[in-house]
């Protein structure tokens, strides 16, 4: 049977794409950044999954203003990098699961989550920016990708409470799927940023750690966080961090913390990252 064996979450800020797609990641500026990842690149090689259900937000390159899903699951064959306005991203054309995605879009509607079910779409930096920082430039992604979209763009957004329960949902659904796989789950987004207005450039280091550390041993309390709290805290952006407990939920209550990894700044935005394992 499928199984979901572990769990990651990071940042997937535009200009981490730049610099890997303009050999910049040695430069003083980004190094830093680049070493902090080291340790996934080297434990995902050999952990080996078979799919990842990678949690992101699309930035009006698969959605506009005038239909934005809440929740959406990608269920086609392949989706191509998406063009943001200056080419896309010279990566890998993403490979789907048509069969586990439309298995986890049957199981989890059932548990009485309206998924939107996507047969086409182009995928942008919130989603080929993690694949980048876990594998590097192969000529092929190792491994099938599942996309959920999760509206963090146009308020409202869902709570931190109901992505908790996703996460859960999710993993039930891939438990009970009758093919042997090693099923990763990513949370992606965030930490604290804000684009936009009198706080741009806002960075809250404090905030930022204090939802590390929650959200590896904390993340039931965690779920109960208003986004007004979000937006206070780690600026309009920061919401985008509800994201990273679809991931969460989706893993055991216990957790094995493999790795983590906070850096500021790149770009105008903190970078977070975790590894994270069952605990059986």
């Amino acid at each position: 049977m499928a199984k979901i064996t572990a769990g990651v979450a990071t940042s997937h800020v535009p200009a981490i794409g730049a610099a890997i797609d303009l050999g910049k990641t040695q430069e003083p500026y980004w190094a830093p950044l680049f070493e902090g990842y080291e340790f996934a690149k080297q434990w995902i090689a050999e952990e080996k999954p078979d799919v990842i259900l990678l949690v992101y937000n699309d930035h009006a390159s698969a959605f506009s203003m005038d239909f934005v899903p809440t929740f959406a699951i990608g269920c086609a064959e392949k989706f191509e990098p998406a063009d943001e306005g200056w080419g896309p991203r010279p990566v890998p054309t993403v490979e789907g699961h048509p069969r586990l995605a439309s298995h986890l879009a049957q199981s989890v509607i059932q548990q009485d989550f309206d998924l939107t079910i996507v047969n086409k779409m182009d995928v942008d930096h919130g989603l080929t920016v993690p694949l980048s920082l876990m594998f590097g430039q192969p000529d092929a992604w190792p491994c099938k990708v599942i996309p959920i979209a999760v509206n963090v763009v146009l308020f409202p957004p869902p709570s931190g409470r109901r992505c908790y329960e996703l996460g859960k949902a999710l993993r039930k659904a891939v438990d009970s799927f009758d093919e042997d796989l090693n099923v990763q789950i990513w949370g992606t987004g965030g930490m604290s940023h804000q684009l936009q207005g009198p706080r741009a450039g806002l960075i809250n280091q404090e905030f930022d750690k204090e939802f590390l550390e929650k959200i590896v041993n904390n993340p039931e309390e965690l779920s109960r966080k208003p986004h007004i709290d979000y937006v206070r805290e780690a600026g309009s952006e920061g919401i985008e961090l509800v994201m990273w407990l679809i991931m969460r939920g989706a893993l055991n209550p216990e957790v094995i913390e493999k790795k983590r990894f906070y850096h500021v700044p790149a770009s105008n935005t903190a970078v977070g990252h975790l590894v994270l394992e069952n605990k059986e």
